[in-house]
């Protein structure tokens, strides 16, 4: 039975609940957002599946990537359209055109992030760019089982651990099953994301005055983009897209743009401040999910490959088993490089993320203030406790003279 005592210990794949043969593990989410199984003791029968399938009890093989390249899409609108070189949707296009069935993460219908399937070409578009939320995986892995029973080929991609949990879920190798993951940094809580979603609807409800004081105004979502190009691929902006409409059937359509090094919730992302506890302890290192492909932003291309360096998007491709095609690569702009390349502009591929000093701060004042203040405070306060640790160092330096 399977049992967190450490909440660092689960990365909430959801293998565990997926593979229970009585469906007695359900998935709770504890005060900081992030969801850990919970088993129903009276109706489990001790088959200890649960701990067959856990990626953290079940470490995989450190590796070396086959070959690195840096890549990119050849269609220039996907690639500006994608996060970094828009490497994801030529390899999806070609698992479709055989017949297969992609997975990936997507926004619902309430901005959240969940995991999906999509058999059409059209349905990669949801896929397409990165989410800085942890997805919820739902039943995927048993979809992805059924898929790969009856032939299909399939192509799913998600975080390490993600990958890690499947293919410990499968229990079995697939030669019809292409699985990509990314160099993760580490994922944010969902519920941090649902109060900073809130708090961002909540500022344009009070901006959209254009319509007239006296008009009840009605405000969705209607996109979302954490790395729109729009000023570059290094310094990309976090856009939200909103459909604001009055009682009288007028309707706007308003975006709202954002640096990311301005941005609260993407600062308070690449500081470390809510990040799950086991991001800190990751279990996926060093290309140990298993996955056949990873892929990531390739940050070192303005020093490694300056002349190729448009600002619109570079991507990595680390092909990692003989089980990927060289088809594959083929339909893509690529160029070969080395793994320490890679490894020099990007850490987290062997290095998981610190936690932030302030995260047990950040967490215990999440329902008090508002993120936009949180956030900005939590990253002051860290500042001004190094700041003061430095001081007392040098202090007892010369005191020690």
């Amino acid at each position: 039975m399977i049992t967190i005592l450490d909440k660092q210990d689960c990365c909430g794949c959801s293998a565990c609940i997926q593979v229970c043969p009585k469906q007695c593990i359900t998935m709770l989410e504890d005060e900081e957002g992030f969801s850990y199984p919970l088993v129903n003791q009276y109706n489990c029968i001790d088959c200890h599946l649960c701990e067959k399938v856990c990626p953290v009890l079940h470490l995989g093989k450190p590796r070396k990537p086959l070959n690195v390249y840096a890549a990119k899409n050849r269609d220039e609108k996907i690639r500006l359209q994608s996060s970094s070189g828009g490497v994801f949707t030529v390899l999806a296009e070609a698992v479709i055109n055989a017949g297969g069935v992609v997975f990936g993460a997507k926004f619902d219908k309430e901005w959240k992030v969940v995991h999906g399937y999509t058999e059409t070409k059209n349905g990669i578009a949801d896929f397409r760019g990165s989410k800085y939320v942890q997805s919820c995986m739902g039943d995927n892995f048993s979809k992805v089982k059924y898929f790969l029973d009856n032939g299909r080929k399939v192509l799913f991609s998600g975080t390490p651990c993600q990958v890690a949990g499947l293919k410990l879920f499968l229990r079995k190798p697939y030669e019809n099953l292409l699985t990509v993951d990314f160099i993760c940094h580490g994922v944010p809580s969902p519920k941090v994301w649902r109060m900073y979603l809130n708090e961002v609807i909540m500022n344009q409800s009070v901006k959209s005055v254009s319509f007239g004081s006296e008009s009840k105004k009605n405000i969705s979502v209607v996109s979302i983009t954490f790395r729109n190009k729009c000023l570059g691929w290094k310094n990309f902006s976090c856009v939200f897209t909103f459909s604001v409409s009055d009682d009288k059937g007028e309707k706007k359509i308003i975006s709202s743009s954002e640096v990311f090094s301005k941005n609260a919730y993407m600062k308070g992302f690449l500081e470390n401040l809510y990040l799950r506890p086991a991001c800190h302890h990751c279990p996926a290192k060093c290309l140990s999910s298993g996955s056949d492909i990873t892929i990531a932003d390739f940050w070192g291309m303005n020093k490694v490959l300056c002349d190729k360096d448009d600002d619109l998007g570079y991507s990595v491709l680390m092909v990692n088993s003989i089980n990927t095609s060289l088809k594959l690569i083929a339909e893509l702009d690529t160029t070969e490089i080395g793994y320490e390349d890679i490894l020099r502009y990007n850490s987290p591929i062997e290095k998981s993320a610190d936690p932030d000093i302030n995260r047990n701060y950040f967490f215990s004042n999440l329902e008090k203030k508002s993120l936009s203040l949180l956030i900005p405070h939590a990253l002051y306060r860290r500042r001004l406790l190094k700041l003061i640790y430095r001081i007392r160092r040098k202090i007892n330096l010369l005191l020690s003279q």
